[in-house]
C-alpha cells in the first residue's frame, strides 16, 4: 500500500476512535422541578449537591462517586461524611463550590436561597433545581439525576423499585377510612406542614387527612388553638433527631383532642420522612402503621 493511502487509512481509523468515545459519552438533558430545560455536553463528573436529601439522592440514583461537594448534615448513607463540606442549604460558601470545580450543581428551590442560586448561574455553573413534592416526584427525581450523572442503569431499576413499594402502600392503605391527623415539625414556634409539603402526600397515602392541608405554605406557623380547633385524631412528630421529642408529651394536657384522650401521639423519625429520598417509603410505612392504631383505637358502636 503507497505510503499516501496508509496515511489516509490512519486518518480514517483514528476519526472513527474519536467518533467512538464521542459516542460513548453523548451530550445528556433533562427538565427539573422547575421547568429548565438543562443540557450537559456529557454526563456530569464532578457534582455538588446543596441539600442532604440531594445527596442521598444522588448516591441511589448511582452517582455518588461523583459527587465531590455536599453540605452539612448530608450523614447518609455513610460515604457521604467523607464528601468535602460547602456550608448549609441556608448558607453557601461560594469561594469553596468554586474551588471544588463542579460541572453540575443539584440545588433545593425550597430550601437554597434563590439568589445563591442565580448566583451560581451568572458564574457559569449548571444548575438543577430540585423541588420534589409528591411521593412519585422522588422515583423521576432518580431517573433524572441518573441520565445527568451517566448512572441510568443504577437509577432506573431504583427508580422502578420504587414505584412498586410505593403502589404496594396505596393499594393496602388507600382505601382505609379517614383519620384526620395533626404533623408536628416543630414545637416553637409551632410549625407543621401546608398542602403543598410532600409529607402531605405521605399522610394522603396513608388514608389521612391532614387537618392544615388547605395552607399553602410548605411549613406553617399555626397557634395551640388551632390545633384544638381542628381536633385531629392522630398527632404525628418528628423533630430534629432520630428520638422521641419530649415535646410530643406537651399534648397530654389537652385532653379535649381526640388524639391525646386516645393516646395517638406518634414518632417518625426525620431522616424518614422529612427527605425527599427513598427512604421516605420506610416514614411512610412507619406513619400508614401509626394511623391504623389510631383506627384501631375508635370508640366501638
Amino acid at each position: 500500500m503507497p505510503a499516501s493511502c496508509l496515511r489516509l487509512a490512519l486518518a480514517i481509523c483514528l476519526l472513527s476512535s474519536v467518533g467512538l468515545l464521542h459516542a460513548a459519552a453523548p451530550a445528556v438533558e433533562v427538565i427539573d422541578d422547575v421547568g429548565t430545560r438543562l443540557r450537559l455536553a456529557q454526563p456530569a463528573q464532578r457534582i455538588i449537591s446543596l441539600a442532604p436529601h440531594l445527596t442521598e439522592t444522588l448516591f441511589a440514583a448511582g452517582a455518588g462517586e461523583r459527587v465531590v461537594g455536599s453540605v452539612e448534615y448530608s450523614n447518609y448513607p455513610p460515604a457521604a461524611a467523607a464528601i468535602a463540606r460547602v456550608g448549609s442549604y441556608a448558607q453557601i460558601d461560594l469561594e469553596r463550590v468554586i474551588a471544588l470545580r463542579p460541572d453540575l450543581i443539584i440545588g433545593w428551590q425550597s430550601g437554597n436561597a434563590a439568589a445563591h442560586l442565580a448566583r451560581l448561574r451568572a458564574l457559569g455553573f449548571a444548575v438543577y433545581v430540585s423541588q420534589p413534592d409528591r411521593i412519585e416526584d422522588v422515583a423521576s427525581e432518580i431517573e433524572r439525576l441518573g441520565v445527568l450523572a451517566g448512572s441510568t442503569a443504577v437509577a432506573d431499576a431504583v427508580a422502578a423499585s420504587f414505584r412498586q413499594r410505593l403502589a404496594a402502600l396505596q393499594m393496602r392503605y388507600g382505601q382505609r377510612p379517614p383519620v384526620p391527623t395533626f404533623y408536628q415539625i416543630w414545637k416553637q414556634p409551632l410549625m407543621t406542614v401546608g398542602r403543598r409539603q410532600i409529607i402531605s402526600d405521605v399522610i394522603r397515602l396513608c388514608g389521612g387527612e391532614n387537618v392544615f392541608g388547605s395552607l399553602e405554605t410548605m411549613a406553617p406557623t399555626v397557634t395551640v388553638e388551632a390545633v384544638i380547633a381542628a381536633n385531629p385524631e392522630a398527632i404525628v412528630a418528628s423533630g430534629m433527631s432520630e428520638s422521641r421529642p419530649e415535646w410530643l408529651d406537651d399534648w397530654q394536657g389537652w385532653t379535649s383532642i381526640k388524639a391525646v384522650a386516645r393516646d395517638n401521639l406518634f414518632f417518625v423519625p426525620p431522616d424518614l420522612i422529612q427527605r425527599h429520598t427513598p427512604r421516605l417509603l420506610e416514614g411512610a410505612e412507619l406513619l400508614c402503621q401509626h394511623l391504623e392504631t389510631a383506627r384501631s383505637r375508635r370508640p366501638q358502636k
